[in-house]
């Protein structure tokens, strides 16, 4: 692994592993208990720049701790979490026992499709930041001032496009890492706050994605907000693919991850004609999934836990997949073996 993609190793796996430590629920992320201030959502937020195009929260303590991610701890391969290990192998940061929360954010390069857009985690917890600052320089980092912050910053981490890998504790107990167009603006916020004249201002003053924020069940330990072009925009979907995704403006999906899992996703429709378009699909892949379900119990309770609804431009899909179907795929997958 080479010096500038060692450092989206970070990134990727603070995001993905904090599913139930697998990627299961990549996108998926949570609210804590108590965070809630005068905004919905929790307090980190106010470190996020406005034009954020994705947010997302996880709760790593109940994640990382829940019966799911146990279970599934025993029965997946071998290597699985080496991600995991690469962090705390990068910067000393162990997942499960320095990370209580984060929050993390995604701004899509429009200019270029092929291209990585910026992004941003902010990770609340017990850091070493002595020793997270030593790693990284073993690692090739030096550290930089930016407005009385200390950033440990990587070499440029794309050849056709520069961009910088930083990270930097915006409070005790609070590292920022991420871009380092987005870690700086994240000191911007932290230094001045709020501030619409001057062009700094955080994503609570984002009415449209804090109204999503706001309608997310609290009673969830995970969720992500967005647009929904930017998950699309890099995803390279071939021609008569794309084509025939109904018109999705904005998407949320929440979940609670214990014995078990669930949730609901929402997508938010240009008009009433694209949600009645999006239900017909969803309707024939739920059809296709229960024909392909067989005779076999566990892929049966996972389609049956599927229910579509919402109405007008909202198309909502729920589902509740209880511990045993878990259960049984690890026994499937251990006899397999």
């Amino acid at each position: 692994m080479t010096a500038r993609t060692r450092y989206f190793v970070i990134i990727s796996t603070l995001v993905l592993t904090v599913g139930v430590g697998t990627g299961l629920v990549a996108y998926y992320v949570g609210f804590p208990a108590g965070a809630f201030g005068k905004h919905p959502g929790p307090e980190e937020l106010q470190y996020i720049p406005r034009d954020a195009a994705v947010i997302a929260y996880a709760n790593v303590q109940e994640v990382m701790h829940s019966d799911l991610r146990q279970r599934l701890h025993k029965v997946l391969p071998a290597g699985t979490e080496n991600g995991q290990a690469e962090l705390q192998n990068l910067t000393g940061i162990n997942i499960e026992t320095d990370i209580f929360r984060i929050v993390a954010c995604m701004y899509p390069d429009a200019s270029a499709k092929n291209t990585p857009g910026e992004g941003m985690v902010l990770a609340r917890g017990n850091f070493d930041e002595a020793k997270i600052e030593a790693l990284m320089r073993d690692h090739g980092a030096h550290v930089e001032d930016y407005k009385g912050k200390r950033l440990i910053v990587s070499d440029t981490v794309n050849v056709d496009k520069p961009r910088t890998f930083a990270l930097s504790f915006i409070e005790p107990g609070l590292v920022a890492l991420g871009t380092g167009n987005v870690i700086h603006a994240a000191i911007d916020l932290h230094n001045g706050g709020d501030n619409p004249q001057t062009g700094t201002q955080s994503v609570t003053g984002n009415e449209e994605l804090m109204t999503l924020v706001n309608s997310l069940d609290t009673g969830n330990n995970a969720w992500a907000v967005g647009r929904f072009d930017a998950l699309t925009a890099n995803a390279k979907l071939p021609a008569n693919i794309s084509s025939q995704i109904p018109a999705i403006t904005w998407f949320s999906v929440a979940t609670h991850i214990n014995g078990g899992l669930r949730g609901t996703l929402r997508a938010e429709t240009r008009d009433e004609e694209a949600a009645n378009n999006l239900r017909d699909v969803v309707r024939g892949f739920l059809a296709l999934g229960k024909m392909s379900a067989g005779a076999r119990p566990e892929m049966q309770a996972m389609m049956s836990s599927l229910q579509l609804g919402g109405d007008k431009k909202t198309v909502a899909l729920s589902f509740d997949v209880p511990a045993a179907v878990f259960d049984a795929i690890g026994a499937i997958h251990h006899d397999a073996r």
